[in-house]
């Protein structure tokens, strides 16, 4: 095979995942804090990592940036070892617990870590980083005057500046209000459509369910589930509460999935592919048959019932 044969085959393979790891171990004193998690992240994927104080989520994350060595285990970065320091150069992050100096203003603190990252981001992309997070108006503001919430938003700024690939972000929402938690949310699914990928760490559970693609739920270390939130949750199902349902309607409902009913109220099953046009198109045309709609009610159980039954050892019927 020629050299250009074969560059022109590594050209054509996918990208390599965000984060890949295997097997990773780590052990403090006789207590086992992460025991033979695997997991990776896609390209543009978020995934949420979910479970109980003392899980080992923070101590996984901080395996896969290098900042704590596994005691077994490996672990690849957009594609490179974590033991390369390249692996991290287009790494942002979060940490849940910070500190910046509070001499210094947000301005600065972004051109000290554009600097640390060897980033060539301008001043004018670093501002609008700011802006992003809110922080526009407070960029030459000492950051001792700055709340905890603030703070978090500087942080964000910070992980987000040197145009990273990936995103880790442990317990980004922990300080905000609100309004803060939506706008970290629309910053999310706004990487997300950039092909960035993100790691999030959260406590929150209806934001994981908002944002993230996949989840992994670690219990005592281990991975206790993972998948997506179809196949974390179930199928979803859609109760119609109905008046002159004749055999056309009931026909029609059939055709929509799986169908129960007690007196006026209808339970269709949707299958796990549905592409969110089952339900209007099944209302548009039982009004269409002359049913008449007096409600209708999504049923599925959520992500929080889902993570308490997995930290339970229980099972749970969608």
């Amino acid at each position: 095979m020629t050299p250009s044969g074969s560059s022109v085959e590594l050209a054509d393979l996918p990208p390599s995942p965000a984060v890949w790891c295997s097997g990773l171990r780590k052990r403090y004193g006789r207590r086992t804090a992460v025991d033979d998690v695997s997991f990776s992240v896609a390209r543009g994927e978020v995934l949420g990592l979910l479970g109980p104080n003392g899980a080992g989520k923070t101590s996984v994350i901080k395996m896969l940036l290098g900042l704590v060595r596994p005691d077994a285990g490996e672990v690849l970065l957009l594609g490179r070892r974590a033991s390369d320091p390249r692996s991290r150069s287009a790494v942002g992050y979060l940490p849940e617990l910070f500190r910046y100096q509070p001499w210094l203003t947000p301005t600065e603190v972004l051109d000290l870590h554009v600097r640390l990252a060897r980033s060539d981001v301008p001043p004018a992309e670093r501002r609008e980083c700011l802006a992003l997070v809110g922080l526009a108006g407070r960029a030459g503001d000492r950051l001792g005057g700055f709340s905890k919430g603030m703070q978090q938003r500087l942080g964000l700024a910070v992980a987000l500046v040197a145009r990273p690939e990936l995103v880790v972000l442990d317990e980004p929402t922990s300080a905000l209000d609100p309004i803060g938690r939506v706008d970290v949310r629309d910053l999310v699914l706004s990487l997300k459509s950039r092909g960035v990928a993100v790691l999030l760490n959260s406590h929150l559970i209806g934001e994981v369910e908002r944002v993230c693609d996949r989840v992994v739920i670690l219990d005592e270390g281990r991975v206790a589930a993972s998948g997506t939130l179809a196949e974390l949750l179930g199928q979803r199902e859609v109760r119609l509460r109905l008046a002159g349902v004749d055999g056309r309607a009931e026909d029609r409902l059939r055709a929509a999935g799986s169908l129960a009913h007690s007196g006026d109220w209808f339970t269709v099953q949707l299958s796990a592919d549905d592409d969110g046009v089952t339900v209007p198109d099944l209302v548009r045309d039982l009004v269409g048959l002359g049913v008449r709609v007096h409600a209708v009610e999504p049923v599925r159980i959520s992500l929080e019932e889902r993570l308490l039954a997995v930290l339970r050892h229980e099972e749970v019927s969608p």
